[in-house]
């Protein structure tokens, strides 16, 4: 059964990797500063701060898994991933495929190219597949090329 067009703006995001990235991001900070205060009298200032700052490293790296999402608005489709956000317009967008065994989604781009939408994980298995079906049904409403019958 098709899905319907969920209203725009819509946003997915994984709930677990979200969940996972900031929590384990917020017991690295709090570790680290524990870990500082409680090292022995030999462990000077420097020390202490360098404890503090490593934990701070890992919570930005973990905060770049829990910003993934994608999200879909009147003027197009933005894909946030660890690295880069990318934004494209309706007519850019073709399609969207996710194969079984599959990480995550990927778009098929009008330019040739194809992008990982890692914002919609395979592993939450019913909400991926519904998170697919109502991009898929957004971009054939709002495609360039409409598919007919």
């Amino acid at each position: 059964m098709p899905e319907s067009t969920p209203p725009l703006p819509v946003t997915w995001r994984p709930r677990v990797t979200t969940i996972m990235a900031y929590g384990m991001a917020a017991v690295m900070v709090i570790g680290s500063v524990l870990l500082a205060v409680g090292l022995p009298e030999q462990f000077k200032l420097p020390d202490r701060l360098g404890m503090v700052a490593f934990g701070l490293a890992v919570a930005c790296v973990l905060h770049l898994l829990g910003r993934l999402r994608v999200r879909a608005d009147e003027q197009g489709v933005t894909v946030v991933n660890p690295l880069r956000v990318h934004r494209f317009e309706w007519a850019e967008v073709l399609d969207v495929t996710m194969v079984e065994g599959d990480p995550w989604p990927k778009l098929d781009l009008a330019n040739g190219l194809s992008l990982g939408a890692m914002g919609i994980q395979s592993t939450e298995r019913e909400r991926s597949r519904r998170a697919v079906a109502q991009l898929t049904a957004l971009i054939r409403e709002h495609g360039e090329a409409p598919d007919r019958l």
